[in-house]
């Protein structure tokens, strides 16, 4: 729905503000109903969003925002009064009903005026937030010091650095981007603060295959180089790093699966076959893998002092950029002559985005059908190349002897694949 502020509303979109106003209402009232003495339940929680449609309408029409701030005011001290009139037995003051009732007519408001998508998603955030009260409290009480300034290490370089930088290429060959750089930095220190989050949380089993899978679909690279550190640091924590890293990079056959069936349909085909190969082969290993680590008993888990790896992460950026100059120079030698070259040198640092230009470039049969699975495989090769050298020089040798064959497998069959292709 249009903003309504401008256009004006056709009687359907009337009848659809005030309905999901309703709904939203009823969410929110639906999880607060379930209190032992709820002051506001489903049918206050209901009417109030209405209210906040309708309140909008008013001001819409009056051109009056004095409206909207007069009837927040309102059902905030409608509910504070009947806290006050009957408080709660166990001390609570009441004040997250007080607020939700306000957020629920605020988000009827923010219906009517054509954000219905946002507060919708809003709706929910909040339902989530009021029927996790107990996890969240217990999670807070659980957070450490080192915990605590991990996550504000995090969000100063996601949230304060990350967004001022300025996202334009400078430099020799235009290759360097700061924006994009620190976004590695960031997506480094993510992947660590995650990957201690789900050890921490869930365990070190299903925790590690936990961070193999969203770590493959992230950034197979920056999950590869912060547990190959953990398996440097202690080597107790090598099996744990082994299954990270080989499910991280079996996830990136999946991955980049999905996004050619989305971007290039048509080759979809040929490409599944290769990088099905690889899959399979990798996944073959990763089991055996798996069952030789679990022989073992439970996964260590790593020691962190730091769980944003803030100097691994800034060292890692610097590489990076490195890399990031020495593809481009390698593709200003090979010309429009070096697509498999340029291939190699894009795939070492970034393999979706080597795939997205080849996809395009192969919709506008620019390229063949074996030329374009060739540069996307060469890529992959190349990346993988990359790792294993992350691996071996981060790792160290016991990482190496474990999480190589696997790393080898994916290799190999993608390498087969393309030659039955071919």
């Amino acid at each position: 729905m249009h903003a309504m502020s401008i256009f004006a509303p056709t009687a359907v979109e009337q009848v659809q503000a005030f309905a999901i106003s309703l709904a939203i209402g009823l969410l929110i009232g639906m999880e607060r109903e379930r209190r032992v003495d709820p002051k506001a339940g489903l049918r206050t929680f209901a009417l109030v969003g209405l209210l906040g449609c309708l309140c909008a309408l008013i001001a819409e029409k009056t051109g009056s925002g004095w409206i909207l701030a007069i009837g927040m005011l309102v059902v905030g001290a409608m509910m504070m009064a009947a806290t006050l009139a009957d408080p709660e037995e166990n001390g609570d003051p009441g004040t997250t009903s007080v607020v939700a009732l306000m957020v629920c007519f605020g988000l009827g408001a923010a219906v009517w005026f054509g954000y219905a998508t946002l507060a919708v998603m809003a709706a929910i955030a909040t339902t989530v937030l009021l029927y996790f009260k107990q996890q969240l409290h217990g999670l807070t009480t659980s957070l450490t010091h080192k915990d605590l300034l991990s996550i504000l290490q995090f969000a100063v370089l996601s949230f304060v650095v990350l967004p001022v930088l300025p996202d334009h290429d400078f430099g020799p060959y235009a290759a360097f981007n700061p924006h994009q750089i620190w976004w590695m930095v960031v997506l480094i220190s993510g992947v660590s603060l995650s990957g201690y989050a789900a050890l921490r949380f869930i365990g070190s089993e299903h925790g590690a295959a936990v961070i193999g899978f969203f770590g493959g679909l992230v950034s197979s690279t920056a999950t590869t180089m912060v547990f190959a550190r953990h398996a440097r640091s202690d080597e107790e924590v090598t099996r744990t790093a082994t299954l990270v890293i080989l499910l991280a990079n079996l996830m990136v056959t999946l991955r980049l699966t999905f996004v050619s069936s989305v971007v290039a349909p048509s080759l979809l085909a040929p490409l599944a076959i290769v990088l099905g190969a690889g899959f399979l082969l990798g996944l073959f290993v990763v089991l055996y893998d798996w069952r030789a680590l679990k022989a073992h008993g439970d996964l260590p888990m790593p020691e962190v002092a730091n769980p944003t790896e803030l100097k691994v992460a800034l060292t890692f950026g610097l590489l990076y950029g490195a890399v990031l100059f020495l593809s481009a120079w390698l593709e200003d030698i090979a010309g429009s002559k070096g697509l498999y070259l340029v291939a190699l040198t894009a795939g070492f640092t970034d393999v979706d985005a080597i795939t997205l230009s080849t996809l395009r470039l192969y919709n506008v049969d620019k390229l063949t059908q074996f030329q374009a699975v060739a540069s996307i495989v060469l890529a992959i090769l190349s990346n993988l190349s990359f790792k294993i050298g992350l691996v071996v020089t981060i790792g160290g040798a016991s990482l190496a002897k474990r999480a190589l064959p696997g790393l080898l497998a994916i290799g190999c069959g993608l390498a087969a694949g393309l030659a039955i292709l071919a």
